[in-house]
């Protein structure tokens, strides 16, 4: 079998995660990608760590989890771009690739005379596609961008943690770098819609990619609450703004989300629950009662769910056809049976002679199915291969580099 986007060949001059996320998107979607680090020194989060793959006899292995979570599929290459040889094999490398992505800060690849404006002369069907925190015009464009920044800057927390009063009350961080993550996602869709225009006119063209905009992109009903409304949202815990009951409620043994996501359900709950009353009550009859009358309701369901624990409550609302579901720790949702039949979870052969885990692609197909063919390379494993393959370097031209510094 052969991915969606076998032929297409990826030169990856990014690091970190937004870049590296997009590009092991397209990797496990069939894409040769071609990953140029800094000899050695790397990418960055090889040393994010602990924890650490462990190698053959147990030993940390210097190979970081942050980034063996985003990197299967690639090839990696060590090149200095720096000197005028390794730039030249970047030149290389971008007139036979079909798509680069970097994540150097505006105008950084510029200076080494590797902006698009450089490599489109060469290669005029190239995708050229640049990651940054605030895109390439504006205000801001000059400066670092970092996840948690964005996460402040795009009103994502402004929105996400305890209301002000409550215990806790305060702004708080997504548990992962979604921003980072989001514009990674954002930026492979760009990649294939850039793909598909080329396909129809055979040119490439420049993407700017900012995650800031991406922040700002996917505040969805939040943002347009506050477009329409004209009041601007604010923290509600784990309570949703819009639907109510839609959240974790206290069990006997635990937590249970209950999510009514219309009145059918709402009834249903209740007479399930052994409170049909509530259902008939005016001032919870429809979402928009129920919303602005959120306390009462919400009080009187957390007098009745302790009496049952969590798994009493969710057999109990699944066959009520009452949406509900358990807050799981990383380690239940691997155990979880469906998580474990939809095989998210996988191992891959490492160079360093051992299993390494990852976490599956949620996509699936049914002529192409994904492949994971290479586990995230160790620093420069594909370098002489590439070099060779590509761009026909014979041993003499790789060792006269290598001992240059150049490789």
């Amino acid at each position: 079998m052969a991915g969606p986007l076998k032929g297409i060949r990826i030169l990856d001059l990014s690091r970190v995660l937004a870049g590296p996320w997009c590009t092991q998107i397209l990797a496990d979607l069939g894409a040769e990608v071609i990953k140029v680090e800094r000899p050695g020194v790397g990418d960055e989060t090889r040393q994010w760590g602990p924890p650490w793959l462990m190698d053959r006899d147990g030993r940390e292995s210097g190979e970081s989890a942050y980034y063996l979570g985003c990197n299967r599929g690639k090839h990696s290459v060590t090149v200095d771009i720096a000197q005028p040889e390794g730039r030249q094999i970047a030149l290389d490398l971008a007139a036979r690739a079909d798509v680069l992505l970097e994540n150097f800060t505006t105008g950084g690849l510029a200076k080494k005379g590797l902006a698009y404006a450089d490599l489109c002369k060469q290669n005029p069907a190239l995708i050229y596609c640049s990651i940054t925190g605030f895109g390439q015009s504006g205000p801001k464009a000059g400066d670092p961008g970092y996840d948690y920044l964005i996460q402040g800057m795009g009103g994502l927390m402004s929105i996400t943690g305890n209301a002000d009063g409550d215990p806790g009350a305060g702004p708080q961080r997504v548990g992962v770098a979604v921003s980072d993550l989001t514009t990674g996602m954002y930026a492979a869709i760009a990649i294939l819609a850039a793909l598909h225009h080329r396909t129809q006119t055979g040119q490439g063209q420049y993407i700017d990619m900012a995650l800031l905009d991406t922040q700002v992109g996917w505040l969805a009903n939040q943002a347009m609450n506050y477009l329409v409304g004209g009041k601007v949202p604010r923290r509600t815990g784990a309570q949703h703004p819009n639907l109510v009951p839609y959240q974790p409620f206290p069990t006997a043994d635990g937590f249970v989300i209950i999510a009514v996501g219309n009145d059918g359900q709402f009834q249903r709950l209740c007479a399930a629950a052994g409170c049909p009353e509530l259902a008939q009550d005016v001032r919870f009859r429809s979402n928009p009662d129920r919303v602005a009358n959120r306390k009462p309701l919400v009080d009187a369901l957390e007098k009745v769910t302790p009496s049952r624990t969590s798994a009493a409550w969710m057999q109990l609302l699944n066959a009520a056809n009452v949406p509900c579901g358990p807050i799981n720790t990383i380690a239940e949702v691997f155990d979880d049976p469906q998580v474990r039949h939809r095989g998210m979870k996988i191992e891959l052969d490492h160079a360093l002679g051992v299993k390494v885990p990852g976490v599956a692609s949620p996509m699936t197909f049914s002529a192409t199915p994904v492949e994971y063919l290479k586990a995230p390379p160790t620093l420069g494993e594909d370098t002489d291969h590439v070099l060779r393959k590509i761009l026909g370097r014979n041993d003499a031209e790789i060792a006269s580099l290598r001992k240059k510094g150049v490789i």
